[in-house]
Protein backbone atom coordinates (compact mmCIF):
# COMPACT_ATOMS: atom_id res chain seq x y z
CA UNK A 1 0.00 0.00 0.00
CA UNK A 2 1.51 3.39 -1.00
CA UNK A 3 1.75 6.16 1.60
CA UNK A 4 2.22 9.93 1.16
CA UNK A 5 5.86 11.08 1.42
CA UNK A 6 5.22 12.94 4.66
CA UNK A 7 3.81 9.82 6.29
CA UNK A 8 6.79 7.70 5.12
CA UNK A 9 9.21 10.23 6.62
CA UNK A 10 7.19 10.26 9.81
CA UNK A 11 7.36 6.47 10.07
CA UNK A 12 11.15 6.54 9.51
CA UNK A 13 11.66 9.21 12.16
CA UNK A 14 9.48 7.34 14.60
CA UNK A 15 11.59 4.22 14.11
CA UNK A 16 14.71 6.12 15.28
CA UNK A 17 13.17 7.43 18.48
CA UNK A 18 12.34 5.66 21.70
CA UNK A 19 8.66 5.00 22.04
CA UNK A 20 7.23 5.84 25.46
CA UNK A 21 3.63 5.07 26.34
CA UNK A 22 1.97 8.09 27.92
CA UNK A 23 -0.32 7.60 30.87
CA UNK A 24 -3.84 7.64 29.64
CA UNK A 25 -7.28 7.90 31.11
CA UNK A 26 -8.83 4.51 31.80
CA UNK A 27 -11.60 3.57 29.40
CA UNK A 28 -13.90 0.62 29.19
CA UNK A 29 -17.31 -0.40 27.98
CA UNK A 30 -19.21 -3.00 29.98
CA UNK A 31 -21.83 -4.92 28.00
CA UNK A 32 -24.02 -7.89 28.90
CA UNK A 33 -22.82 -9.44 25.70
CA UNK A 34 -23.02 -12.78 24.05
CA UNK A 35 -20.04 -11.78 21.88
CA UNK A 36 -18.67 -14.27 19.39
CA UNK A 37 -19.27 -17.39 21.45
CA UNK A 38 -21.81 -18.69 23.91
CA UNK A 39 -18.81 -19.75 25.99
CA UNK A 40 -18.72 -16.26 27.40
CA UNK A 41 -21.99 -17.07 29.11
CA UNK A 42 -21.38 -20.72 29.90
CA UNK A 43 -18.37 -20.28 32.17
CA UNK A 44 -20.43 -20.24 35.35
CA UNK A 45 -18.68 -20.79 38.68
CA UNK A 46 -19.69 -23.99 40.45
CA UNK A 47 -20.95 -21.89 43.35
CA UNK A 48 -23.76 -20.65 41.15
CA UNK A 49 -25.16 -24.17 41.09
CA UNK A 50 -25.65 -24.32 44.87
CA UNK A 51 -28.40 -21.72 45.00
CA UNK A 52 -31.11 -22.42 47.54
CA UNK A 53 -34.33 -22.35 45.56
CA UNK A 54 -37.45 -21.19 47.27
CA UNK A 55 -41.00 -22.06 46.26
CA UNK A 56 -42.83 -20.15 43.54
CA UNK A 57 -43.86 -16.74 44.94
CA UNK A 58 -47.30 -16.70 46.48
CA UNK A 59 -50.20 -15.56 44.32
CA UNK A 60 -50.94 -11.87 44.33
CA UNK A 61 -52.39 -9.28 41.97
CA UNK A 62 -50.59 -6.27 40.59
CA UNK A 63 -49.10 -4.12 43.31
CA UNK A 64 -48.43 -6.89 45.88
CA UNK A 65 -45.21 -6.41 47.82
CA UNK A 66 -44.62 -10.09 48.58
CA UNK A 67 -42.95 -10.66 45.25
CA UNK A 68 -40.32 -8.02 46.03
CA UNK A 69 -39.03 -9.94 49.03
CA UNK A 70 -39.03 -13.19 47.10
CA UNK A 71 -37.04 -11.58 44.32
CA UNK A 72 -34.46 -10.23 46.76
CA UNK A 73 -34.02 -13.66 48.29
CA UNK A 74 -33.30 -15.17 44.88
CA UNK A 75 -30.43 -12.79 44.09
CA UNK A 76 -27.26 -14.83 44.54
CA UNK A 77 -23.99 -13.07 45.43
CA UNK A 78 -22.11 -16.08 44.09
CA UNK A 79 -22.99 -14.88 40.62
CA UNK A 80 -19.93 -12.68 40.20
CA UNK A 81 -19.27 -9.98 37.66
CA UNK A 82 -16.63 -11.65 35.52
CA UNK A 83 -18.79 -14.16 33.69
CA UNK A 84 -22.01 -12.28 33.20
CA UNK A 85 -20.54 -9.71 30.83
CA UNK A 86 -17.68 -9.16 28.45
CA UNK A 87 -15.51 -6.07 28.73
CA UNK A 88 -15.54 -4.72 25.20
CA UNK A 89 -13.41 -2.08 23.53
CA UNK A 90 -13.64 -0.74 19.98
CA UNK A 91 -10.54 0.72 18.30
CA UNK A 92 -10.47 2.51 14.95
CA UNK A 93 -7.19 2.96 13.08
CA UNK A 94 -6.31 6.49 12.02
CA UNK A 95 -3.75 9.28 11.79
CA UNK A 96 -3.12 11.71 14.67
CA UNK A 97 -0.33 14.32 14.81
CA UNK A 98 1.24 12.71 11.74
CA UNK A 99 1.43 9.25 13.34
CA UNK A 100 -0.52 6.05 12.78
CA UNK A 101 -2.59 5.29 15.88
CA UNK A 102 -5.58 3.50 17.33
CA UNK A 103 -8.48 5.76 18.29
CA UNK A 104 -11.02 4.68 20.91
CA UNK A 105 -14.66 4.44 19.84
CA UNK A 106 -17.54 4.78 22.31
CA UNK A 107 -17.80 4.85 26.08
CA UNK A 108 -15.06 6.35 28.24
CA UNK A 109 -12.33 5.78 25.63
CA UNK A 110 -14.17 7.64 22.88
CA UNK A 111 -11.76 9.77 20.86
CA UNK A 112 -8.68 8.82 22.89
CA UNK A 113 -5.46 8.04 20.99
CA UNK A 114 -4.03 4.60 21.82
CA UNK A 115 -6.31 4.45 24.88
CA UNK A 116 -5.35 2.51 27.97
CA UNK A 117 -7.67 -0.51 28.24
CA UNK A 118 -8.34 -1.38 31.87
CA UNK A 119 -9.88 -4.74 32.79
CA UNK A 120 -9.97 -6.99 35.85
CA UNK A 121 -8.59 -10.44 36.40
CA UNK A 122 -10.89 -13.16 35.11
CA UNK A 123 -12.93 -10.91 32.82
CA UNK A 124 -13.68 -11.89 29.25
CA UNK A 125 -12.22 -9.18 27.02
CA UNK A 126 -13.44 -8.45 23.51
CA UNK A 127 -11.59 -6.06 21.20
CA UNK A 128 -13.19 -4.81 18.00
CA UNK A 129 -10.89 -3.34 15.33
CA UNK A 130 -12.17 -1.03 12.58
CA UNK A 131 -9.96 0.08 9.70
CA UNK A 132 -10.31 3.84 9.57
CA UNK A 133 -8.08 4.83 6.65
CA UNK A 134 -7.51 1.85 4.37
CA UNK A 135 -3.99 0.65 5.25
CA UNK A 136 -3.32 -2.89 6.47
CA UNK A 137 -3.62 -3.24 10.25
CA UNK A 138 -4.22 -5.71 13.06
CA UNK A 139 -4.13 -5.81 16.88
CA UNK A 140 -1.84 -8.22 18.73
CA UNK A 141 -1.36 -8.94 22.45
CA UNK A 142 1.63 -11.29 22.59
CA UNK A 143 1.35 -12.31 26.24
CA UNK A 144 -2.17 -13.61 25.68
CA UNK A 145 -1.48 -15.12 22.24
CA UNK A 146 -4.49 -13.05 21.15
CA UNK A 147 -4.81 -11.20 17.88
CA UNK A 148 -7.28 -9.91 15.33
CA UNK A 149 -7.34 -10.72 11.67
CA UNK A 150 -5.59 -8.28 9.33
CA UNK A 151 -8.04 -5.65 8.06
CA UNK A 152 -7.22 -4.06 4.71
CA UNK A 153 -10.07 -2.03 3.25
CA UNK A 154 -11.45 1.11 4.83
CA UNK A 155 -14.23 0.26 7.35
CA UNK A 156 -13.25 -3.42 7.31
CA UNK A 157 -13.41 -4.85 10.82
CA UNK A 158 -12.30 -7.78 12.94
CA UNK A 159 -12.97 -8.88 16.49
CA UNK A 160 -11.36 -11.27 18.95
CA UNK A 161 -11.71 -12.20 22.59
CA UNK A 162 -9.71 -13.77 25.42
CA UNK A 163 -9.87 -14.26 29.18
CA UNK A 164 -7.74 -11.88 31.23
CA UNK A 165 -6.09 -14.55 33.40
CA UNK A 166 -2.73 -12.78 33.80
CA UNK A 167 -2.34 -9.69 36.00
CA UNK A 168 -0.09 -6.87 34.82
CA UNK A 169 0.50 -4.39 32.02
CA UNK A 170 0.66 -5.65 28.44
CA UNK A 171 1.20 -3.84 25.16
CA UNK A 172 -1.32 -4.13 22.36
CA UNK A 173 0.08 -3.16 18.96
CA UNK A 174 -0.08 -3.51 15.19
CA UNK A 175 2.21 -6.27 13.89
CA UNK A 176 2.42 -4.94 10.31
CA UNK A 177 6.06 -4.00 9.65
CA UNK A 178 6.86 -0.49 10.87
CA UNK A 179 3.41 0.29 12.25
CA UNK A 180 4.21 -0.28 15.92
CA UNK A 181 7.18 2.10 15.73
CA UNK A 182 5.03 4.55 13.80
CA UNK A 183 2.74 4.91 16.82
CA UNK A 184 0.31 2.00 16.85
CA UNK A 185 0.83 0.80 20.41
CA UNK A 186 -1.25 1.05 23.56
CA UNK A 187 -1.50 -0.47 27.00
CA UNK A 188 -3.77 -3.21 28.37
CA UNK A 189 -3.84 -3.09 32.16
CA UNK A 190 -5.20 -6.17 33.98
CA UNK A 191 -6.03 -5.37 37.60
CA UNK A 192 -6.02 -8.09 40.29
CA UNK A 193 -9.34 -9.33 41.67
CA UNK A 194 -12.90 -8.95 40.50
CA UNK A 195 -14.33 -5.60 39.50
CA UNK A 196 -16.61 -4.11 42.11
CA UNK A 197 -20.02 -2.88 41.05
CA UNK A 198 -20.21 0.88 41.35
CA UNK A 199 -22.43 2.20 44.11
CA UNK A 200 -24.98 4.60 42.71
CA UNK A 201 -27.78 6.67 44.09
CA UNK A 202 -30.25 4.97 41.79
CA UNK A 203 -33.07 2.46 42.16
CA UNK A 204 -33.15 -1.16 41.02
CA UNK A 205 -35.95 -0.94 38.45
CA UNK A 206 -35.64 -4.55 37.29
CA UNK A 207 -38.83 -6.58 37.65
CA UNK A 208 -37.74 -9.92 39.08
CA UNK A 209 -38.82 -12.57 36.53
CA UNK A 210 -40.18 -14.81 39.28
CA UNK A 211 -42.43 -12.09 40.71
CA UNK A 212 -45.85 -12.80 39.24
CA UNK A 213 -49.20 -13.98 40.63
CA UNK A 214 -49.92 -17.69 40.57
CA UNK A 215 -52.38 -19.50 38.31
CA UNK A 216 -56.10 -18.77 38.67
CA UNK A 217 -57.37 -22.16 37.53
CA UNK A 218 -61.07 -22.91 37.88
CA UNK A 219 -63.17 -20.16 39.46
CA UNK A 220 -66.20 -18.14 38.41
CA UNK A 221 -65.72 -14.79 36.70
CA UNK A 222 -65.45 -11.87 39.10
CA UNK A 223 -64.44 -8.22 39.43
CA UNK A 224 -60.65 -7.85 39.68
CA UNK A 225 -59.18 -4.56 40.85
CA UNK A 226 -55.75 -3.60 39.47
CA UNK A 227 -53.78 -0.71 40.99
CA UNK A 228 -51.10 1.05 38.98
CA UNK A 229 -49.00 4.03 40.00
CA UNK A 230 -46.93 5.71 37.32
CA UNK A 231 -43.56 6.58 38.82
CA UNK A 232 -40.68 8.51 37.26
CA UNK A 233 -37.38 7.65 38.92
CA UNK A 234 -33.65 7.42 38.33
CA UNK A 235 -32.73 3.77 37.91
CA UNK A 236 -29.64 1.67 37.27
CA UNK A 237 -29.26 1.01 33.56
CA UNK A 238 -25.82 -0.62 33.89
CA UNK A 239 -22.86 -0.57 36.29
CA UNK A 240 -22.11 3.11 36.73
CA UNK A 241 -24.88 4.15 34.34
CA UNK A 242 -28.31 5.57 35.16
CA UNK A 243 -31.43 6.67 33.32
CA UNK A 244 -34.65 8.37 34.40
CA UNK A 245 -37.22 5.63 33.79
CA UNK A 246 -40.96 6.11 33.50
CA UNK A 247 -42.60 3.07 35.07
CA UNK A 248 -45.71 1.34 36.26
CA UNK A 249 -45.19 0.70 40.00
CA UNK A 250 -41.46 1.47 39.89
CA UNK A 251 -40.38 -1.57 37.86
CA UNK A 252 -39.69 -2.53 34.24
CA UNK A 253 -41.75 -4.20 33.01
CA UNK A 254 -44.79 -3.20 35.07
CA UNK A 255 -46.83 -5.65 37.17
CA UNK A 256 -47.91 -8.95 35.64
CA UNK A 257 -51.71 -8.80 35.61
CA UNK A 258 -53.55 -12.14 35.74
CA UNK A 259 -57.29 -12.53 35.22
CA UNK A 260 -59.59 -15.11 33.62
CA UNK A 261 -61.84 -14.78 30.62
CA UNK A 262 -65.11 -13.15 31.62
CA UNK A 263 -63.61 -11.17 34.50
CA UNK A 264 -64.41 -7.47 34.90
CA UNK A 265 -61.12 -5.62 35.26
CA UNK A 266 -61.24 -2.35 37.22
CA UNK A 267 -58.00 -0.41 36.70
CA UNK A 268 -57.02 2.43 39.04
CA UNK A 269 -54.20 4.51 37.55
CA UNK A 270 -52.56 7.02 39.87
CA UNK A 271 -49.88 9.37 38.56
CA UNK A 272 -47.34 10.19 41.31
CA UNK A 273 -47.44 13.79 42.49
CA UNK A 274 -43.76 14.34 41.68
CA UNK A 275 -44.11 13.17 38.07
CA UNK A 276 -43.28 15.59 35.29
CA UNK A 277 -45.33 13.89 32.58
CA UNK A 278 -48.94 12.91 32.04
CA UNK A 279 -49.34 9.12 31.74
CA UNK A 280 -51.99 6.57 30.76
CA UNK A 281 -52.46 2.86 30.07
CA UNK A 282 -53.57 1.00 26.95
CA UNK A 283 -54.46 -2.69 27.45
CA UNK A 284 -54.26 -4.78 24.28
CA UNK A 285 -56.57 -7.18 26.12
CA UNK A 286 -59.35 -4.57 26.26
CA UNK A 287 -61.99 -3.83 23.66
CA UNK A 288 -62.79 -0.12 23.63
CA UNK A 289 -61.34 3.33 22.84
CA UNK A 290 -57.54 3.29 23.08
CA UNK A 291 -57.60 0.09 25.11
CA UNK A 292 -58.47 2.29 28.07
CA UNK A 293 -56.05 5.08 27.22
CA UNK A 294 -58.84 7.49 26.30
CA UNK A 295 -60.11 7.27 29.89
CA UNK A 296 -56.78 7.24 31.71
CA UNK A 297 -54.84 10.29 30.51
CA UNK A 298 -53.74 11.25 34.03
CA UNK A 299 -51.91 14.38 35.15
CA UNK A 300 -49.33 14.32 37.97
CA UNK A 301 -51.00 13.89 41.35
CA UNK A 302 -54.30 12.71 39.88
CA UNK A 303 -56.02 9.32 39.56
CA UNK A 304 -58.18 7.79 36.84
CA UNK A 305 -60.30 4.64 36.72
CA UNK A 306 -61.28 2.53 33.73
CA UNK A 307 -63.21 -0.76 33.68
CA UNK A 308 -63.24 -3.32 30.87
CA UNK A 309 -64.41 -6.86 30.25
CA UNK A 310 -61.75 -9.53 29.62
CA UNK A 311 -63.52 -11.00 26.60
CA UNK A 312 -60.75 -12.94 24.86
CA UNK A 313 -58.25 -15.28 26.52
CA UNK A 314 -54.59 -14.82 25.65
CA UNK A 315 -51.39 -13.08 26.71
CA UNK A 316 -51.38 -9.37 25.88
CA UNK A 317 -49.16 -6.31 26.18
CA UNK A 318 -50.19 -3.13 27.95
CA UNK A 319 -48.31 0.17 27.71
CA UNK A 320 -48.58 3.90 28.21
CA UNK A 321 -50.34 5.62 25.32
CA UNK A 322 -49.60 9.27 26.04
CA UNK A 323 -47.80 11.12 23.21
CA UNK A 324 -45.05 10.60 22.34
CA UNK A 325 -46.12 6.99 22.83
CA UNK A 326 -42.75 5.62 21.69
CA UNK A 327 -40.98 7.84 24.24
CA UNK A 328 -43.12 6.57 27.10
CA UNK A 329 -42.66 2.94 26.05
CA UNK A 330 -38.90 3.09 25.54
CA UNK A 331 -38.57 4.66 28.98
CA UNK A 332 -40.12 1.56 30.58
CA UNK A 333 -43.90 1.86 30.48
CA UNK A 334 -45.04 -1.60 29.36
CA UNK A 335 -46.09 -4.94 30.81
CA UNK A 336 -48.18 -8.08 30.26
CA UNK A 337 -51.72 -9.12 31.13
CA UNK A 338 -52.69 -12.79 30.96
CA UNK A 339 -56.35 -13.59 30.39
CA UNK A 340 -56.58 -17.27 31.28
CA UNK A 341 -59.04 -19.51 29.46
CA UNK A 342 -61.71 -21.26 31.51
CA UNK A 343 -59.96 -23.82 33.69
CA UNK A 344 -56.58 -22.14 33.24
CA UNK A 345 -53.41 -23.26 31.50
CA UNK A 346 -51.73 -26.68 31.92
CA UNK A 347 -49.81 -26.85 35.19
CA UNK A 348 -46.02 -26.34 35.25
CA UNK A 349 -43.46 -26.25 38.06
CA UNK A 350 -42.15 -22.71 37.53
CA UNK A 351 -43.34 -19.59 35.74
CA UNK A 352 -41.30 -16.55 34.74
CA UNK A 353 -42.08 -13.09 33.36
CA UNK A 354 -39.65 -11.61 30.82
CA UNK A 355 -39.98 -8.64 28.47
CA UNK A 356 -37.62 -7.17 25.92
CA UNK A 357 -37.11 -3.48 25.29
CA UNK A 358 -34.69 -1.00 23.79
CA UNK A 359 -33.42 2.41 24.83
CA UNK A 360 -32.28 5.40 22.76
CA UNK A 361 -29.72 7.52 24.60
CA UNK A 362 -27.73 10.55 23.49
CA UNK A 363 -24.57 8.99 24.90
CA UNK A 364 -23.04 5.88 23.25
CA UNK A 365 -23.61 2.46 24.74
CA UNK A 366 -21.34 1.88 27.73
CA UNK A 367 -20.91 5.53 28.74
CA UNK A 368 -20.89 6.05 32.51
CA UNK A 369 -23.08 8.57 34.30
CA UNK A 370 -26.62 9.82 33.77
CA UNK A 371 -28.07 9.03 30.34
CA UNK A 372 -30.60 11.16 28.46
CA UNK A 373 -33.11 10.12 25.80
CA UNK A 374 -32.31 11.05 22.18
CA UNK A 375 -35.54 11.67 20.27
CA UNK A 376 -33.80 11.71 16.89
CA UNK A 377 -32.41 8.21 17.51
CA UNK A 378 -35.83 7.10 18.72
CA UNK A 379 -37.64 8.38 15.63
CA UNK A 380 -35.04 6.86 13.31
CA UNK A 381 -34.94 3.57 15.28
CA UNK A 382 -31.25 3.63 16.26
CA UNK A 383 -31.13 2.26 19.81
CA UNK A 384 -28.02 2.26 21.99
CA UNK A 385 -29.31 -0.46 24.37
CA UNK A 386 -31.28 -3.69 24.15
CA UNK A 387 -32.25 -5.51 27.35
CA UNK A 388 -34.54 -7.86 29.18
CA UNK A 389 -36.56 -6.45 32.11
CA UNK A 390 -35.28 -2.92 31.88
CA UNK A 391 -31.50 -2.96 32.32
CA UNK A 392 -28.19 -4.41 31.19
CA UNK A 393 -27.50 -7.50 33.29
CA UNK A 394 -31.07 -7.56 34.63
CA UNK A 395 -31.40 -11.32 34.16
CA UNK A 396 -27.72 -12.19 34.40
CA UNK A 397 -26.16 -10.36 37.29
CA UNK A 398 -29.06 -9.14 39.40
CA UNK A 399 -32.10 -11.36 38.78
CA UNK A 400 -31.31 -14.63 36.98
CA UNK A 401 -34.01 -17.27 36.56
CA UNK A 402 -33.59 -20.36 38.76
CA UNK A 403 -34.96 -23.88 38.40
CA UNK A 404 -34.11 -27.54 39.12
CA UNK A 405 -33.41 -30.37 36.71
CA UNK A 406 -36.68 -32.11 35.93
CA UNK A 407 -38.78 -28.95 36.30
CA UNK A 408 -41.27 -27.85 33.69
CA UNK A 409 -40.79 -24.15 33.02
CA UNK A 410 -43.13 -21.59 31.50
CA UNK A 411 -41.95 -18.17 30.31
CA UNK A 412 -44.43 -15.42 29.59
CA UNK A 413 -42.47 -13.36 27.07
CA UNK A 414 -43.39 -10.03 25.55
CA UNK A 415 -41.77 -7.21 23.61
CA UNK A 416 -42.36 -3.69 24.83
CA UNK A 417 -40.10 -2.35 22.12
CA UNK A 418 -41.13 0.13 20.97
CA UNK A 419 -39.64 -0.79 17.59
CA UNK A 420 -37.70 -4.06 17.32
CA UNK A 421 -39.00 -7.59 16.78
CA UNK A 422 -37.44 -10.32 18.92
CA UNK A 423 -36.29 -13.80 17.88
CA UNK A 424 -36.57 -15.29 21.36
CA UNK A 425 -34.37 -18.33 22.01
CA UNK A 426 -33.01 -20.23 25.02
CA UNK A 427 -29.55 -21.59 24.27
CA UNK A 428 -29.44 -25.29 25.11
CA UNK A 429 -33.20 -25.85 25.21
CA UNK A 430 -36.06 -26.55 22.82
CA UNK A 431 -39.52 -25.18 23.52
CA UNK A 432 -41.91 -28.10 24.00
CA UNK A 433 -44.91 -25.80 23.45
CA UNK A 434 -45.20 -22.33 21.94
CA UNK A 435 -48.48 -20.41 22.12
CA UNK A 436 -47.96 -18.54 18.86
CA UNK A 437 -48.88 -14.83 18.88
CA UNK A 438 -50.05 -15.25 22.47
CA UNK A 439 -53.12 -17.30 21.54
CA UNK A 440 -54.15 -19.80 24.22
CA UNK A 441 -57.18 -21.09 22.32
CA UNK A 442 -55.15 -22.43 19.38
CA UNK A 443 -53.26 -25.71 19.96
CA UNK A 444 -49.64 -24.80 20.76
CA UNK A 445 -46.86 -25.49 18.29
CA UNK A 446 -44.44 -28.17 19.50
CA UNK A 447 -40.64 -28.55 19.45
CA UNK A 448 -39.68 -25.00 18.48
CA UNK A 449 -36.15 -23.60 18.59
CA UNK A 450 -36.80 -19.85 18.20
CA UNK A 451 -40.00 -17.84 18.32
CA UNK A 452 -40.67 -14.49 16.63
CA UNK A 453 -42.39 -11.85 18.77
CA UNK A 454 -43.16 -8.39 17.33
CA UNK A 455 -43.14 -5.16 19.33
CA UNK A 456 -46.43 -4.94 21.19
CA UNK A 457 -46.72 -8.73 20.98
CA UNK A 458 -46.30 -11.63 23.39
CA UNK A 459 -46.04 -15.38 23.56
CA UNK A 460 -45.93 -18.23 26.07
CA UNK A 461 -43.29 -20.97 25.89
CA UNK A 462 -43.13 -24.19 27.95
CA UNK A 463 -40.29 -26.67 28.23
CA UNK A 464 -39.02 -29.37 30.55
CA UNK A 465 -35.44 -29.03 31.76
CA UNK A 466 -33.87 -32.47 31.56
CA UNK A 467 -30.46 -31.65 33.03
CA UNK A 468 -28.65 -29.11 35.17
CA UNK A 469 -26.49 -26.36 33.80
CA UNK A 470 -26.45 -22.82 32.59
CA UNK A 471 -28.93 -21.78 29.90
CA UNK A 472 -28.89 -18.40 28.18
CA UNK A 473 -31.90 -16.34 27.12
CA UNK A 474 -31.20 -14.34 23.98
CA UNK A 475 -32.73 -12.59 21.05
CA UNK A 476 -31.17 -14.60 18.23
CA UNK A 477 -30.44 -11.37 16.43
CA UNK A 478 -27.22 -11.91 18.37
CA UNK A 479 -25.55 -8.58 17.71
CA UNK A 480 -28.03 -7.17 20.21
CA UNK A 481 -26.32 -9.18 22.94
CA UNK A 482 -23.38 -6.83 22.39
CA UNK A 483 -25.67 -4.03 23.60
CA UNK A 484 -26.94 -5.69 26.74
CA UNK A 485 -29.52 -8.30 25.70
CA UNK A 486 -28.98 -11.60 27.56
CA UNK A 487 -30.42 -13.52 30.50
CA UNK A 488 -29.54 -16.62 32.50
CA UNK A 489 -31.56 -19.63 33.55
CA UNK A 490 -29.50 -21.38 36.24
CA UNK A 491 -30.55 -25.01 36.75
CA UNK A 492 -29.45 -27.16 39.68
CA UNK A 493 -28.88 -30.82 38.90
CA UNK A 494 -26.55 -33.25 37.13
CA UNK A 495 -24.81 -31.67 34.15
CA UNK A 496 -23.24 -34.72 32.55
CA UNK A 497 -25.57 -37.52 31.53
CA UNK A 498 -26.96 -39.39 28.56
CA UNK A 499 -28.42 -36.17 27.11
CA UNK A 500 -25.00 -34.48 26.92
CA UNK A 501 -21.55 -35.16 28.29
CA UNK A 502 -17.95 -34.30 27.53
CA UNK A 503 -16.02 -36.77 25.41
CA UNK A 504 -16.95 -39.51 22.96
CA UNK A 505 -20.11 -41.58 22.94
CA UNK A 506 -20.24 -44.50 25.34
CA UNK A 507 -19.57 -47.78 23.57
CA UNK A 508 -21.86 -50.60 24.65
Amino acid sequence: MAYPVLLVLTIFAAALSAHVLAARRTGRIIVAAFGLSAMAFLAVPAAAQTHDHGAQPASGQAGDAAGEDAGQQRADPALGTSYHSATTFTLRTGIAAGRMVYIGVGGDIDGQVNPELMVHEGEIVQINLINGEGAEHDVVIDQYAARSSVVVGKNASSTFSFTANKVGEFAYFCSIAGHRLAGMEGLLRVMPGARETMDMDAADIVHDPGDLPGPIGSRPAQVVRVDFETVELKGRLDDGTTYVYWTFNGKVPGPFVRVRVGDTVEVHLKNAADSVMMHSVDFHAATGPGGGADFTQTAPGEESVVTFQALKPGIYVYHCATPSVAHHITSGMYGLILVEPEGGLPQVDREFYVMQGELYTVEPFGTKGDMEMDYDKLSSERPEYFFFNGAVGALTKSHPLYANAGDTVRIFFGVGGPNYTSSFHVIGEIFDHVYAFGSVTTPPTTNVQTVTVPPGGATIVDFKIDRGGHYVLVDHALSRAERGLAGYLIVDGPESDAFMHAGPADQK
